[in-house]
């Protein structure tokens, strides 16, 4: 595991007004991404409005990631679509061909929420053992549900040499402690935290950085937090960082990702604010005052950082 702290994206999906995908778009957020600082990108993720695609949507916004990144970071992307282990392998497969660094399984389509983790353990081998040598990660995705992989199933998993990622979203900083401890050492995989509440403390547990939607917000204040956070002399800079991403945690998700891209936009990126599941661009007056308000506290927690 590096000591590098490293912040991974978890990607939006520009749309154009009308609902189409709008790649011009895709192209100067991913270039934002990566002047903010981030070491690498997770394309086609719930952030993605991924459930709102079409397989060759996924597919073409995977390629034209991997195309404006150019080999400059890590990409990854979720892969495991379809009814059956067998059907999900297939398309694992299709996005492994887009040149990703590695393809992420979303744990709650593997087994039913009222089915058990013996269960998932057999699907995640079945999976594992038909998609040969491809390097593959996992995402406890809150959607269909959010399934928990347990630290001894992932130490086992990541053992076999063919896990490089684990995005983790247990809100559990014990949990998250015993992943790390149950998994360091092993070269090539790191656990990335999505809950920033607990950043610093998962960082200074092992943690390989932070994957988490505030970065859709202020991504250069995550990678600054993933650069500074056991920095001796900017302790206090570090906690007033941390309290904010806690203070702020309810604004930022509650009409995510539609107000992630009217902040951005109001930061001067080329998006709209559409997003599929509400099917348009309208963002309520709440929204866009609460973005402002929100932009105005981050100003004060930024130039304190200078």
């Amino acid at each position: 595991m590096s000591k590098e702290k490293k912040f991974i994206p978890v990607m939006l999906t520009p749309f154009k007004k009308d609902g189409s995908i709008d790649f011009e778009g895709l192209t100067a957020l991913t270039n934002y991404y990566l002047d903010n600082g981030a070491k690498g990108l997770f394309a086609n993720c719930q952030s993605s409005e991924m459930f709102e695609l079409t397989s060759g949507e996924r597919l073409r916004i995977i390629e034209h990631v991997m195309k404006i990144v150019d080999n400059r970071v890590p990409v990854v992307a979720a892969g495991n679509f379809g009814d059956t282990i067998r059907e999900q392998a297939g398309f694992v497969k299709q996005v492994h061909d887009t040149g990703v660094n590695a393809v992420i399984v979303l744990t709650g389509l593997l087994a039913g929420e009222k089915e058990g983790n013996d269960i998932l353990e057999h699907r995640i081998n079945e999976l594992l053992s038909l998609t040969e040598d491809i390097p593959l990660g996992f995402y406890e995705c809150p959607l269909p549900y959010k399934r928990i992989l347990p630290p001894q199933l992932l130490e086992q998993l990541v053992q076999t040499g063919r896990i490089v990622y684990h995005k983790d979203t247990c809100l559990d900083i014990a949990q998250v402690k015993e992943k790390n401890r149950l998994c360091a050492g092993v070269n090539g995989f790191g656990l990335y935290d999505a809950y920033m509440v607990h950043a610093v403390e998962s960082l200074e547990a092992g943690s390989a950085g932070l994957s988490c939607i505030q970065g859709n917000y202020f991504p250069e204040l995550v990678v600054w937090l993933c650069n500074n956070y056991n920095n001796p002399e900017l302790q206090e800079q570090v906690q007033l960082v941390q309290q904010f991403f806690i203070d702020e945690m309810e604004v930022m998700h509650r009409h995510y990702p539609q107000s992630a891209k009217y902040f951005l936009q109001q930061a001067g990126l080329p998006v709209t604010t559409y997003v599929r599941n509400k099917g348009g661009s309208e963002v309520p007056e709440l929204v866009k005052k609460e973005m402002e308000e929100l932009a105005l506290r981050y100003s004060r927690i930024a130039k304190m950082l200078i």
